[in-house]
């Protein structure tokens, strides 16, 4: 990726906006606003709502506008970078999210391709050009994870994206060797996201240049740190990222793999064993989520395991 110049420099840990859940199944603003002022006192490189994470699928309109105030209010107070999820499944609903995030001028607005039913090349490239026109500047970052009913190789993002300049950068998972290759090959132009567990990897690669993490759900502290470190020493980084996958394939990929629970709930989980802000493991209804319990049994171990996340 050296040889290209990138489309926009956005990069580095980005911290997920968690809703917090109250009982009744309401959200929290209160604890929302304390979540951000904590997020913005870790230092992170920017936050971002409306991802997975921060159930965009499971909120009216209105919500979703007073979340995306909040964010916007908070982080522009504190001089922090932050990128609004316009995601919707639904592309008309999308364009409207879009519309009213361009009001509060985040460095970029993340969207999806739309996902009742899955688009072709052509329709995907036709989404994301009038996505572009309603977007009036904003950049864009396409979010293709790992659950969407398409989830394109290197050279389709490249085939779909490269004709909408507004599109800077994508959230993607990565791959094996062979995909890192076609990553370099096809998406050179483009800032890649990749999965905060595999950031070292990636930066290694020459292919990522940051996460909307996970890691950071676990601690956007250790995870800003451990991003900084990358850039000075990057087998020590390797190493903590060694055991920052073990310790996720072994303790918490289980509750989605054998369990069926969703990634929003093991991103909450994450944010418990952390315990670092005012989220809980609820998810809104009709979603299951993991009992906080299970999130106490796992902080010893997490902090044994990777204690550099946990040194600050």
């Amino acid at each position: 990726m050296t040889t290209t110049t990138r489309r926009h420099p956005i990069a580095g840990n980005w911290a997920s906006l968690l809703l917090p859940i109250a009982d009744d199944d309401s959200i929290d603003f209160e604890r929302l606003t304390e979540e951000i002022d904590v997020l913005n006192a870790a230092g992170v490189d920017g936050i971002y709502s409306n991802g997975t994470a921060g159930e965009f699928h499971n909120q009216t309109e209105a919500e979703y506008e007073r979340i995306q105030d909040v964010l916007a209010s908070r982080c522009r107070s504190a001089g922090m970078p932050f990128v609004i999820g316009a995601c919707q499944p639904d592309p008309i609903l999308m364009l409207d999210r879009l519309r009213r995030a361009t009001v509060h001028k985040p460095l970029a607005i993340q969207v999806i391709l739309p996902d009742w039913w899955p688009l072709t090349n052509l329709e995907a490239t036709d989404f994301l050009r009038r996505a572009s026109e309603a977007a009036e500047g904003t950049p864009l970052i396409l979010y293709n994870p790992p659950h969407a009913k398409r989830v394109l190789s290197p050279a389709e993002l490249r085939d779909v994206c490269g004709p909408c300049p507004s599109v800077v950068g994508m959230k993607i998972a990565d791959g094996d060797a062979g995909w890192y290759a076609q990553a370099r090959a096809h998406l050179s132009e483009f800032s890649l996201f990749i999965p905060g567990h595999h950031l070292a990897t990636g930066m290694k690669q020459d292919v990522a240049v940051g996460a909307f993490s996970n890691v950071a759900c676990l601690h956007p502290r250790g995870a800003q740190a451990w991003t900084e470190l990358m850039h000075g020493d990057m087998d020590a980084a390797l190493n903590i990222e060694s055991r920052i996958c073990a310790f996720m394939d072994n303790h918490i990929v289980p509750f989605r793999r054998d369990r069926g629970y969703s990634n929003a709930a093991l991103d909450k989980l994450l944010a418990v064993i952390g315990d670092w802000g005012p989220v809980t493991t609820r998810l809104r209804w009709p979603y299951r989520f993991i009992d906080e319990q299970e999130a106490a049994s796992l902080r010893d171990r997490a902090r044994m395991i990777i204690p550099e996340l946990f040194a600050r």
